[in-house]
């Protein structure tokens, strides 16, 4: 296999390789052992790294397709490296935004301040889909709504990180990290051991202390259950995995029923009282009584207990509002309005079509840039402009017509790249950062996260369900030369 001797960067910023081709900081340990390697030894060790996370049974489902729902997640074996000072900034800005959109989401469901004072227009929150008027007038325990989120940064030419948007319903992806790092520590145990990398594997023990601590009227010993759609969803892997490694209930909503004012759990001895549930399912879904009557997921009831603060969820119904692609380019005002402090982490520049002179200016430039759905996510409601044809750009000036509130654009950002194994060559492919925030007594950010790669040449989208694929992330402890 052709090493680094041939990689190009092709004039992309490189986190693995400088512009002149040589390793940057704290990655030479990395690159000297891949060059170093025997002829066919790195392909050998892809195989067998995908071989040990089929035997672990690292999949997820793929909706609509014929050919059998079960993919294993396309691993590569080469890690991004993320350098400490580098992490840290990522770190404090993510404390910031979450910290600032919980004091949103707490805000917009009671005192409305921040729609008062003409930060946010009012008629922006109230159109959303993910708006919840079942939410007005209610604060969740601890006065926490988004307790697990997953947001999604890009690094650009510049070199420096953006959020590119917030998830935070049911984010997805943190068993892979888990998974992807047990497996590296197999592939490339002495230089992950002189490499000083951050361990992750922490993270089910922060998430059950979490919602521990969520728990009604502070009881010690709390029966947590993670309640999931059932085995036909895409993310049933975690949540079984999660359900394992802490140790808690793994639940269907036909497992749960409302009774004497409490959720209980159907046992072979009899009803269990449940006391926090770490919800996978989409607020639509969670109680037919109150959203979606047609839903066979969610629990009868669940919600009128939820209020009466006999059980604790997580994430809390409603965070979906901060969700919103739209809300998305108010974010820094938002930051401003309750913290007083500038983001330390940028949006990308965002256009928002409901506003006439953007919208005026995204239907002329279509080629140039990227378009978004206000609540479609996984790569789907999306045009990169660059890629499109004339019917589908065409179609997409159509739709922002239509519903100018529902779009977004923003300039197609040069992601940063790094070297994946392609065939018997390695080659750059584009990547995003998925880390995960927990809010829980203190906010804390699992060091480093989900890195998506687009294993298509070219390609910008990293989604699983777009043919994307991920790589292990390892944040380096400081004073690393």
């Amino acid at each position: 296999m052709e090493t680094f001797s041939t990689y190009d960067t092709e004039g992309f910023y490189d986190e693995l390789i400088n512009e002149s081709g040589s390793p940057r900081p704290g990655v030479e340990l990395l690159v000297n052992k891949i060059e170093s390697l025997p002829e066919g030894d790195l392909a050998f060790r892809q195989k067998a790294a995908e071989a040990l996370l089929l035997k672990m049974g690292i999949t997820f489902n793929v909706y609509g397709r014929d050919e059998g729902t079960e993919k294993i997640f396309p691993f590569d074996l080469i890690p991004r490296i993320i350098p400490s000072n580098d992490w840290e900034q990522i770190e404090a800005g993510l404390k910031q935004r979450i910290f600032a959109l919980n004091e949103f989401i707490q805000d917009i469901y009671n005192d409305k301040k921040i729609l008062k004072d003409k930060i946010v227009p009012e008629d922006l929150i109230l159109s959303s889909q993910t708006y919840r008027k079942e939410c007005e007038g209610f604060t969740p325990p601890r006065k926490i709504w988004c307790h697990v989120t997953g947001t999604d940064l890009v690094r650009g030419s510049d070199g420096c990180f953006y959020v590119l948007e917030d998830n935070l319903r049911c984010p997805s992806g943190v068993s892979y990290v888990l998974e992807n790092r047990q497996v590296l520590k197999r592939t490339f145990p002495q230089v992950f051991e002189a490499s000083r990398v951050r361990q992750v594997d922490d993270y089910p023990g922060k998430l059950l202390e979490m919602l521990e601590y969520l728990a009604p009227n502070e009881m010690q010993s709390p029966t947590i259950g993670v309640l999931t759609p059932g085995i036909y969803n895409s993310a049933y892997f975690e949540h079984s995995f999660l359900s394992q490694q802490m140790g808690v209930e793994l639940v269907e909503g036909r497992d749960l029923v409302v009774s004497d004012g409490f959720v209980h759990m159907l046992t072979t001895k009899g009803l269990k009282r449940i006391d926090v549930l770490y919800r996978r399912i989409d607020d639509d879904f969670i109680d037919p009584t109150v959203f979606r009557p047609d839903s066979l997921l969610g629990v009868k009831g669940l919600i009128d207990v939820y209020k009466k603060g006999r059980i604790a969820m997580a994430n809390a119904p409603g965070t979906g509002i901060a969700d919103d692609k739209v809300i998305y380019a108010y974010v820094p005002k938002i930051i401003k309005y309750y913290t007083g402090e500038e983001a330390i982490l940028p949006n990308v520049p965002t256009y928002i079509c409901r506003e006439e002179d953007d919208r005026a200016y995204v239907l002329s430039h279509l080629e140039e840039l990227v378009v978004k759905a206000a609540n479609e996510s996984g790569g789907y409601g999306m045009l990169i402009g660059p890629h499109s044809t004339g019917a589908e750009r065409k179609q997409f000036a159509e739709l922002i017509l239509a519903k100018p509130r529902n779009y977004i654009a923003q300039p197609t950002i040069s992601l940063s790249r790094v070297p994946t194994i392609v065939g018997n060559r390695i080659e750059g492919r584009h990547v995003d950062l998925r880390p995960y925030i927990l809010f829980g007594k203190e906010i804390y950010v699992q060091p480093g996260g989900l890195t998506r790669v687009a294993l298509k040449k070219g390609s910008l989208v990293v989604n699983s369900s777009q043919g994307g694929g991920s790589k292990d992330t390892w944040v380096l402890l400081p004073n690393q030369s």
